[in-house]
Formats: structure tokens, sequence, C-alpha cells
């Protein structure tokens, strides 16, 4: 499998995305692909003595993260489009780029193009519940500020196709997000969306999800448009944060704190590594024409990982083939 990896966009590049794609060849048995200043990649490599491991493919341009979505039409030599490009060109089978998202939804629109049948694509952000080893699916995570209620519909479907195919779901219960559990709630939009999906035979649907049961474990897929979407996912990475702070300063206190913190290393190892947000790797850019992560704009390496990991699943699994036999036959 050949991966092609934007090394130019994210907070730490290209330094963190170099040793996240080098980890990434090195445990999934992937090929990568680095696209972006050729001269700055291949030093990050030499430090790493990997420099012949991987290829480098140069771009002189980039897309920065206060740069409108459109600087990818005038930018075409841009890292983010070119990397777009080799998943057109079939030169790599997914796409996985961190930093300006609506740069990076806008590229894959404009060199991918969407699959037939979807209106609009969505971002599918996976967030830890409290039922350990299962992750729900958040969809759309930003890419759609405004929807319409056959959008939602959409989201549910292609949300539900993944969960099962790439996720090992063997029946996901979707939710649609909303202010109370009872049929009817909502707006206008939220209301029409239930009922469509309701009816929808191919979305396993269990109702209206309210916020606080987003990350219970009840669903393993929450539907909403990209505004509310958004908020609600940097909401959950800002709690983990926090209560990640909050552990750290008061387990130790006292005595026997400063005992039980150190008995405890292992368990608090794991409770870090449940909520970190960085492990779930992005979000996969669904109803695109192609596979495409989104990954966090902060991702170091081991998020680059997760994220390359996530576009191996949807490739090995077959996502897109089975969304556009669904979204098809609708």
């Amino acid at each position: 499998m050949r991966i092609a990896v934007d090394a130019m966009g994210g907070d730490y590049a290209p330094q963190e995305i170099v040793a996240g794609a080098l980890l990434a060849r090195a445990q999934l048995g992937v090929e990568i692909v680095l696209v972006g200043d050729a001269q700055a990649v291949a030093r990050e490599l030499r430090k790493l003595n990997a420099a012949q491991l991987v290829e480098i493919i140069d771009a002189p341009e980039q897309v920065r993260m206060d740069e409108e979505p459109t600087a990818v039409r005038r930018k075409r030599k841009s890292s983010i489009v070119i990397t777009m490009d080799l998943v057109k060109q079939g030169k790599a089978d997914a796409a996985v780029a961190a930093g300006n998202t609506g740069a990076a939804m806008a590229a894959a629109l404009l060199q991918i193009g969407r699959l037939g049948g979807i209106d609009r694509p969505a971002i599918g952000a996976l967030l830890p519940t409290l039922k350990l080893g299962k992750r729900v699916l958040l969809l759309d995570a930003g890419a759609n500020t405004d929807c319409r209620a056959r959008f939602l519909e959409q989201f549910a479907l292609m949300g539900a196709l993944y969960s099962r195919y790439a996720l090992g779901v063997e029946r996901p219960q979707v939710g649609l997000l909303n202010i109370g559990e009872e049929r009817g709630k909502g707006n206008e939009t939220v209301a029409e969306a239930y009922e469509l999906i309701h009816k929808n035979p191919n979305i396993p649907f269990a109702g209206n999800c309210e916020g606080r049961d987003v990350m219970t474990g009840q669903f393993d897929v929450v539907v909403c448009d990209g505004f509310v979407g958004n908020i609600l996912l940097k909401f959950a990475e800002g709690v983990g944060l926090v209560a990640l702070q909050i552990l750290k300063e008061e387990l130790p206190r006292g005595f026997t704190g400063k005992i039980g913190t150190a008995v405890m290393q292992d368990n608090l190892r794991q409770v870090k590594q449940r909520m970190d947000y960085a492990a779930y790797g992005g979000g996969l850019l669904l109803g695109i024409n192609g596979v495409c992560i989104i990954a966090h704009g902060s991702s170091k390496a081991e998020g680059i990982l997760s994220a390359i990991r996530l576009a191996k699943e949807a490739v090995d699994n077959r996502v897109l083939e089975r969304i556009l036999q669904q979204s098809g036959s609708n």
C-alpha cells in the first residue's frame, strides 16, 4: 500500500510528520511518499538516518493555517494539492494531511472529486467512550457548517458503513445529535433529517442522541452538522486535557498521594492513552472519491502514525466501494 503524506501541514511540520511517517512505515508495512519542500524533508530524514527509505516529491508551495481554503486554486504546486493529486492519478492509495482543514477538503474536492450519490463530504472523527476499546464516530466534524436534512441522512449512511466495515461494528447504532431524545425535537432541519434517516432501510437508526450521551458508548455513530460537530469535537478535546491536568496536579498531593501515584504509573499511562485525542488520528473525509485522512493540526509523530493507520484500514476494508454501492442505490 502506498500512502501520500503532506509533510508541510500542521503545527510541527515537517519534523513530526516525517517521524510519524517513518513509524508507520516500520509498524504498518506501508510505503510512504512525503510531499513538501524537498530540502527540508530530506534534512529531517537524514537526522533520523532514513534518507534512502522514503520517496520525496517536491512541492515548492504550501497553504498556511491562516489562509482561506480557496488558496488551493492559485497554489497548484502546494504540498496539499500535490498530495491529493497523487491519489487522483492512482499513484497513491490514500492521502494524509494535517494542518488547514478547509484547504485539505478543498484540495480533495478539486483534485479527487465527490463520490456519486453524495452531495457533501463529511469529516468523520473518532472519539473515546466509557466502554473500553470502543470508539464513537462523529460526523460531520467540521466540513459543512450549514447542512440540509438530506446531507445529514447521507452522513448517517456513510458513518454506518464506515463503522461496520472499517471499525468492525456488526450493526452500528446511529444517533442524530439533538437537544432531546423525543421524536420531533430540534430545529426544522434536524427534525426533517430524523424522518429521512428513520425511513432509510440501510441505516440502523437508534434515534436522537443528546450531548451527554455522545461518549457513553450507547451510540457507534453520531450525526450532526459541521458547525456543531467541530465545536463538540474541540470541547471534548479540551475536557480531556483539563481532566489529565487535574489528575496530574491532584493525585500526587500529600505523602499517600505520592506513594499512590508511583504505584499507579501504568494505570495513569492507560488513562492518558484513552483520553488522548491525538491517538485517534484525526478524521476520514467521507464522500470523496478516494481515501483522505485529515489529521489534527497539532499532531505529533504518534498522531501521524494513527492517521496513516486509519488510512490503511479504510483501504483494506474497501470503505469507498461500499459507500458507493449503497449511496448509488438510494
